[in-house]
């Protein structure tokens, strides 16, 4: 299995983080995982416990729910890494005001500079109704796009549906 960008998609409790965890662990450890989620409440504050306690040794936990493509670019280049998730990270940019697209673009380019096994993990948002209001809108279109953009560079793009892992792309050598 040779590095590059592999996105892992699914719905809410899809079982998509547990898959992109599998897919990195078959890389000698230590292995980074690259939280972007922040606590903003005790439910999330659960999640967050629950994924960290079900990581094995080896793992090294990083945050970033901002500055995503500086740690990206902090970190050892061969190093295998998990970013988790995607989704929150654009959900932070969001709720910061900040410009997606540059965002995006941004994140793009550090991917594409990391020599690795980088496995993103994203929430496939636009399966479901059209939400009723515009910033609601504005984040489903923007997820989409950057799944969209992403998917592009990606040498393998996966949808997990009900812990079952569907390959949509692959192009690994």
């Amino acid at each position: 299995m040779s590095g590059g960008l592999v996105l892992v998609l699914g719905g809410a409790r899809s079982g998509k983080s547990r898959f992109a965890e599998a897919e990195v662990e078959r890389r000698p450890a230590p292995w980074a995982y690259v939280a972007t989620a922040e606590a903003r409440d005790a439910e999330m504050e659960a999640r967050i416990a629950h994924h960290r306690a079900r990581r094995s040794v080896g793992w090294e936990t990083h945050d970033a729910p901002l500055d995503l493509a500086g740690l990206l670019a902090k970190l050892p280049p061969e190093q295998p890494v998990l970013v988790d998730c995607l989704t929150l990270w654009l959900t932070n940019h969001l709720l910061a005001e900040h410009d997606l697209s540059t965002e995006g673009a941004v994140l793009e380019q550090a991917l594409a500079a990391r020599r690795g096994l980088t496995v993103c993990v994203a929430n496939e948002v636009g399966f479901g109704i059209v939400p009723d209001n515009a910033l609601a809108r504005r984040f489903r279109d923007a997820a989409g796009l950057l799944n969209q953009r992403l998917a592009r560079s990606a040498r393998r793009v996966v949808l997990v549906v009900a812990g079952l892992p569907l390959i949509v792309k692959d192009e690994t050598p």
